[in-house]
């Protein structure tokens, strides 16, 4: 009998709930994250010799118990937690949380829906994972550097800089002011120091993306040549996705990345509306690449404003142009991945992304209804920027 372990986790402790195939708990109990409360955890969960573990938010708070679990090999899926919080909605008929609620709302989430993503220990990934994770924290750390620069500087330049300002330029602004009272003085002296911090900021991010294009190149991605994909976005790209084959085709990739737009017919009113599930990293990542197409004569850009003219407004032929680039960036991911597997050692990592669990699949995630296949034109992300 196979059994789900359902965890919640947190940084300093985790609360499981072991659940048989019909839903009934067995075990439960909080543990410490620390050595001796995971031995103490793994200890209970070794007692059953069928089981699976299910983890909330492997990509967050869960992560670091995840690859210890899968480090010491065990089997881990991936339970997102608007999933397991529906599952509680609908389970204690509120949306009371408590820890072992949640645990128990984690294992039946894994025990009823039969996609969920197995977690692998590809250290390439993993790292890749963490240095996209920098990149974007620096990113959001320039943007609130250049802001208050931009706030400083408004006060002492009338009609303040320009919007899009770099370090050499804050600095050639500064050398036209000239201080004549105690507050511009010190306003000035803010700016100074803003623009030292922004150019530490411009060196880490010039430094990450170099690594993340190294190791990148090393692996065999050819993301990067896609237009509007640059190291960071790569690296998000294949770090979350991971096994590009447990998507059985693209439509089930758009579904995961959001899209795919939502069936919202009634009647015999056809519609679709706009998908605000999935995975909203990659769904930025996708939209990214959509506006650095729109902002250069591309095919993505022509196919926008085939769509404007059919009566699209704006925002829709934007979300049509988004689901032919995640068609294009699936086609690109599964050659580079059928080329690495076929590389054959040092090529691939080898891991297996198939579930001992009867009934799982973890090849696939759970997929909204697609959108219709798009008309047979050319690839918009292949398109030249020049």
């Amino acid at each position: 009998m196979t059994v789900i372990i359902g965890m919640d986790p947190t940084k300093r402790s985790a609360t499981i709930d072991i659940i048989d195939p019909t839903g009934k708990t067995l075990v439960g109990g909080r543990y410490a994250t620390d050595k001796p409360g995971y031995t103490q955890m793994l200890t209970v969960g070794r007692g059953f010799l069928d089981r699976v573990w299910a983890v909330e938010g492997c990509n967050g708070i869960g992560r670091h118990l995840a690859h210890r679990l899968v480090h010491d090999g065990e089997t881990v899926i991936d339970v997102p937690a608007k999933l397991s919080a529906q599952v509680r909605v609908f389970s204690t008929g509120n949306g009371r949380k408590t820890d072992p609620v949640d645990a128990h709302s984690v294992a039946l989430a894994a025990l009823r829906a039969p996609n969920l993503r197995r977690i692998t220990a590809d250290p390439e990934l993993i790292a890749l994972g963490l240095l996209a994770d920098r990149r974007d924290e620096l990113g959001r750390t320039r943007t609130q550097t250049v802001n208050r620069i931009h706030r400083l500087l408004l006060d002492l330049i009338p009609g303040g800089a320009k919007k899009f300002l770099t370090a050499k330029q804050a600095r050639v602004l500064l050398t036209s002011i000239t201080a004549a009272d105690p507050v511009a003085l010190v306003q000035k002296r803010l700016v100074v120091e803003q623009i030292d911090e922004l150019e530490v900021i411009d060196g880490r991010i010039k430094a990450a993306d170099k690594e993340l294009r190294s190791l990148i190149t090393d692996r065999g991605s050819t993301l990067m040549d896609l237009n509007g994909i640059g190291p960071s976005s790569a690296a998000r790209l294949l770090a979350d996705t991971g096994d590009i084959h447990r998507f059985a085709t693209r439509d089930r990739f758009a579904s995961w990345n959001g899209t795919a737009p939502l069936d919202a017919s009634s009647g015999d009113q056809q519609r679709h509306r706009l998908s605000r599930s999935g995975n909203r990293k990659i769904n930025r990542v996708l939209h990214i690449m959509a506006v650095v197409q729109l902002r250069h004569r591309t095919v993505g850009r022509a196919y926008y404003d085939r769509k404007r003219l059919v009566g699209k407004t704006s925002m829709e032929a934007l979300r049509a142009l988004k689901r032919r680039l995640s068609n294009a960036v699936y086609t690109r991911m599964v050659a580079d991945q059928d080329r690495r597997e076929f590389a054959g050692p040092g090529g691939q990592s080898g891991t297996t992304t198939d579930s001992n669990v009867t009934g799982f699949n973890p090849r696939t995630d759970p997929s909204d209804k697609p959108h219709p296949e798009p008309t047979k034109q050319g690839n918009p992300a292949t398109a030249s920027t020049s």
